[in-house]
């Protein structure tokens, strides 16, 4: 197998390392680089970030903190209680148990290796282990728990370096009839929308249906069925089942969705390099942006210090003489300044009426940002994007 770099980042810092300094002595640097793997077509970062550095007892993301995620769990946990009506379900990645807590009537059980997490978990009373997926963790939850129903994991199976281990590890936890769902921004989407801030430390992948089928060929599990979701601006949740398992069809739209990624170019690394040309072409673009309202002396603030702004931030070389602060409403951002660029950042309390421009860094959370912004946008407000493209809206 063969893997082939086609797009290099530069230096960037561990996203979730918000400081408490402008000018730390000493910032954790690495260097992102793209990899396109030849045989599984998978997509990853050329070098992995330990995962001690990036998932801690410190860990600033909050699930529960965006109006558009809780209602999507919400409707999600309803769904998959009326459908498949289960008596246990395991969730890999339970973060503050927005999803997991809508549970509690049946055997629910949360993993999560952010201490700060877990501890929340632990208090709703929902049992929640605070270690790293692996195979040695599956059996001992087994062991004490049995086996489960669903197995649901969101924006965290992407973050495992080990995936033969981690699909190992679920198939093994599963009953004869249970599902895994996964849940993760979708490549294709972010090629179609050149959102390159879908990769930093904590996305070892972006995923392609195409890869994960490769990936789960030689193990117990198969796909049959996909969803294609709005959040974090564009994600695949794909449901699993065991391969001994014949009563569950294959979805044919699911057959379709991987058509799709073929016709669109998914397995050719000519598409990669495509899509590295038009990163460059994205850089150049927002830079200019910013620049000529600077140099017209306007005020540029950042809304929503989130991990893929980071990517941007970083890469672009956009700092404090660009943006002046960020705002957001995770309390544990308020007073820190962004890992990398040293922009500091503030509670939300509305945008500052002396503020005309501000920098899109929740661009996946638009429509409910731009909901909540009808008073700024009314009087003459506007946003900055790069996605699709670099632009004023």
């Amino acid at each position: 197998m063969k893997k082939i770099e086609f797009l290099n980042l530069g230096s960037h810092p561990i996203t979730n390392s918000y400081l408490s300094t402008k000018k730390p002595k000493k910032e954790f640097m690495y260097n992102l680089k793209l990899i396109y793997h030849s045989s599984t077509k998978l997509i990853s970062l050329g070098k992995f970030v330990s995962p001690k550095k990036m998932f801690n007892d410190k860990y600033a993301h909050r699930a529960s903190a965006s109006k558009t995620m809780r209602s999507a769990y919400e409707k999600l946990a309803k769904s998959l209680i009326k459908t498949y009506k289960p008596q246990s379900i395991l969730e890999i990645g339970s973060n503050d148990g927005c999803f997991i807590k809508h549970f509690k009537k049946i055997n629910n059980i949360g993993v999560e290796p952010c201490k700060n997490l877990a501890d929340i978990t632990s208090r709703m009373r929902i049992k929640t282990y605070p270690n790293f997926w692996t195979k040695k963790l599956s059996k001992k939850i087994i062991n004490q728990n049995g086996l489960f129903d669903i197995i649901y994991s969101a924006n965290t199976i992407s973050h495992i370096h080990n995936l033969k281990e981690t699909f190992d590890a679920i198939e093994i936890s599963l009953k004869k009839s249970g599902i895994f769902i996964l849940e993760d921004p979708s490549l294709l989407e972010a090629l179609k929308k050149n959102s390159y801030d879908q990769f930093y430390d904590e996305h070892a992948y972006v995923f392609s249906l195409t890869a994960l089928k490769n990936l789960t060929r030689k193990t117990g599990l198969e796909i049959f069925k996909v969803e294609k979701l709005n959040t974090h601006g564009g994600s695949n949740r794909v449901f699993f089942k065991k391969k001994i398992n014949q009563k569950v069809q294959i979805s044919k739209k699911y057959i379709k969705f991987l058509s799709d990624e073929k016709k669109f170019g998914i397995e050719k690394l000519s598409t990669y390099r495509k899509f590295a040309r038009n990163v460059k072409k994205s850089k150049n673009a927002l830079i200019s942006i910013f620049r000529k309202i600077k140099n017209d002396g306007k005020i540029i603030i950042g809304y929503g210090a989130t991990y893929k702004s980071s990517t941007v931030l970083n890469y672009c070389g956009l700092k404090n003489n660009f943006i002046d602060y960020f705002l957001d409403t995770t309390p544990t951002k308020f007073g820190k300044f962004t890992p990398g660029s040293h922009i500091p950042i503030y509670q939300y309390k509305g945008i500052p009426n002396n503020v005309r421009y501000a920098y899109l860094g929740a661009w996946n959370f638009k429509d409910e940002i731009f909901k909540k912004e009808k008073k700024y946008i009314r009087n003459g407000g506007k946003f900055i994007t790069h996605v699709p493209y670099p632009r004023i809206i």
